[in-house]
């Protein structure tokens, strides 16, 4: 039990704005003949609730963007809620990226999507993403 509480917080801190790659973890485990199962669900339900988090502040800490431990700057964050306003909602399924997955589920909290969208949206996404990662490594093995 122990080996998938530590991948559900690697996957939990994976998801946040903290670099952090829970796929090392999920491929090392699945080497070593932990079920895949339980696996993909608890990676998957770490990074869902890691990306809650992001929804989170988001929602919240929007109301201290003048100040300067502020994480964006004013430019980039008008950028991104324009692009978010384009994309909509569905973007949220690619809430799974390496690269601006984590922005996006900030994003989506300032933007104020509802949380139940939101929630189901992205678990899609993240549920996906490490399906599909278990999908390889047993056609690989």
């Amino acid at each position: 039990m122990d080996a998938y509480t530590g991948l559900f917080l690697s996957a939990f801190l994976a998801a946040t704005l903290v670099p952090a790659y829970s796929e090392v973890m999920l491929v090392g485990m699945a080497g070593a003949g932990y079920d895949p199962l339980a696996l993909w669900l608890w990676a998957s339900a770490g990074n869902t609730l890691g990306s809650a988090l992001n929804w989170t502040l988001g929602r919240y800490l929007l109301h201290f963007q003048d100040r300067r431990w502020f994480p964006f700057k004013a430019d980039s964050l008008g950028m991104s809620q324009r692009w978010f306003q384009r994309y909509g909602k569905w973007s949220l399924l690619l809430a799974w990226m390496p690269v601006g997955g984590d922005a996006l589920t900030f994003i989506a909290g300032m933007m104020r999507v509802g949380f139940p969208v939101f929630l189901l949206l992205t678990a899609i996404g993240k549920a996906a993403r490490y399906a599909i990662l278990l999908g390889l490594l047993g056609l690989l093995s």
